[in-house]
């Protein structure tokens, strides 16, 4: 079965969409910028929504931070390309829920106590040093890059997959995203993940309904699947050896899912810590769509889908199952999929430059739209220079810098009297030997550990974070450090 040609109507429904949503957050966003949330300056109102969201748009807002292009994209290709070693994701969004309802409510108390509007605000007033402030505002910087990156890529995908010729896709791609952050602030996607999250929704729904029965049902389809997949050893579904890199990427990413600038400012923008921990109940439900998007891979091969390029994998499929105006609509969810979650990572790194790297500067919100666009020339250089195999190493790769921000933002919670230089020496050590390790290995997220004669691949960030940690604790045994706040956990 071949794809077919999207035609003049999938592009009208594709423009159709993806236009009022741009629209719709340039309409949200004039008429907040005349009505800031009460006792919200305009900064805070553009850059955390006045800290007024409730249990409702938090869990759409953080939801659609979190299933972005990764989701409907690189997953779906990553299963494609291995099979079962791409459920990777499944796992670690049920590790990363009770992370989230036990931790977070203390950092968003710490947050709203003092006004604090970033991860490195929170680490400077714990520690008080500036230098560590840095650090950790660095690193969010440079993390949320390639992850918008990924965003990038989504949008260029599907607008390529529609006949656009050549770089088109991808100025078309760039271009909408810094209109929508520019004009819209996080109200601007705060409402429109709703419709985001409903048209991906129809898209994932339909297609989980209608592709298998277009296939002879599951079990068919799964046949069909395992024919073009590599074969694994006995009844195990992992080929051997990939069991141990598959648990720690589990581990790494659900360790680092809510260290991001953008997923820690949805959490900040909430109106109370109750309101976290009802959304650490409720967000579960998107693991379910994740299950669902994931066996997309499956489906394009049991459709005959036949594509070198993986991240071209789910549009291909959509084209060759549905109609070109339904097509269209699908186009549409996966580009808003990604241009919601896309602004709000610009946003929160927009944030951390304002506020803890460039000081005095953090009422300024025509600083932080200038900021938020350098951000975004960031990402589409990765997209231009980072040669990764796969779409979904470009998030990995942001997860390894954000990890290393785990021991001062999340072990600076506990009662140990970490020492503020043990913490900056640890993201040093740890940041740069993780970095030398991924780009040795060719941007893959795994290295190869030779213990003996026993050679094991173990996710790089992990390494980088136990490295990280280990140096910490024995810098803080020699030189024990003192705090600055009362501890809260």
């Amino acid at each position: 079965m071949t794809a077919q040609a999207p035609g003049p109507v999938a592009l009208i429904v594709f423009i159709l969409f993806f236009a009022a949503t741009i629209l719709l957050g340039s309409t949200v966003s004039w008429w907040r910028a005349h009505r800031p949330a009460h006792g919200a300056d305009k900064s805070e109102d553009w850059g955390l929504g006045g800290r007024q969201f409730g249990t409702w748009v938090t869990w759409f807002l953080v939801g659609g931070d979190f299933y972005t292009a990764y989701t409907v994209i690189a997953v779906p290709a990553l299963v494609y390309a291995t099979g079962a070693f791409g459920f990777f994701a499944l796992p670690y969004t049920i590790i990363v829920y009770p992370f989230v309802f036990l931790v977070m409510p203390i950092l968003w108390r710490i947050a709203h106590a003092g006004r604090h509007a970033t991860a490195a605000d929170i680490v400077r007033a714990r520690f008080g040093s500036r230098p560590l402030e840095l650090a950790i505002a660095c690193s969010g910087l440079v993390a949320v890059m390639p992850y918008i990156a990924l965003q990038l890529i989504g949008i260029r995908t599907v607008i390529a997959a529609l006949g656009l010729p050549g770089e088109i896709p991808l100025i078309v791609a760039f271009v909408s995203l810094a209109a929508y952050t520019w004009l819209g602030g996080l109200h601007a996607p705060a409402l429109t993940a709703f419709i985001k999250d409903i048209m991906i929704y129809i898209a994932v729904l339909a297609a989980v309904i209608v592709i298998p029965v277009h296939l002879g049902g599951y079990a068919a389809m799964f046949a069909t699947a395992a024919q073009h997949l590599p074969k694994p050893q006995g009844n195990h579904a992992l080929m051997a050896g990939q069991a141990v890199p598959y648990a720690t990427l589990a581990l790494s990413s659900a360790l680092a899912a809510f260290l991001y600038p953008h997923t820690l400012t949805g959490v900040l923008a909430a109106r109370s810590a109750d309101t976290i921990r009802k959304n650490a109940v409720m967000l579960p439900a998107y693991t379910l769509l994740l299950g669902l998007i994931a066996m997309l891979g499956l489906m394009a091969h049991a459709a005959g889908i036949v594509t070198t390029h993986s991240s071209s994998v789910v549009p291909l499929l959509f084209l060759a199952i549905f109609p070109s105006w339904f097509s269209g609509f699908c186009f549409a969810a996966v580009a808003v999929g990604a241009l919601v979650p896309a602004a709000v990572m610009a946003i929160g790194a927009a944030n951390l430059v304002t506020r803890n790297i460039l000081t005095g500067r953090g009422q300024d919100v025509g600083a932080a739209r200038i900021v938020a666009f350098g951000v975004k020339l960031g990402a589409l250089a990765c997209v231009l220079f980072l040669n990764a195999q796969f779409a979904i190493d470009l998030q990995l790769l942001g997860g390894l810098w954000i990890l290393q921000t785990f021991p001062a933002l999340v072990l600076g919670l506990t009662r140990i009297r970490f020492s503020a230089g043990a913490m900056l020496l640890g993201w040093v050590i740890g940041t740069v030997f993780g970095t030398y390790l991924c780009f040795q290995d060719g941007l893959k997220p795994t290295h190869v550990l030779a213990l003996g004669g026993l050679h094991q691949a173990v996710s790089t960030g992990l390494l980088a974070l136990v490295v990280n940690i280990g140096v910490v604790a024995v810098a803080t045994v020699l030189v024990p450090g003192r705090r600055t706040e009362t501890t809260v956990a």
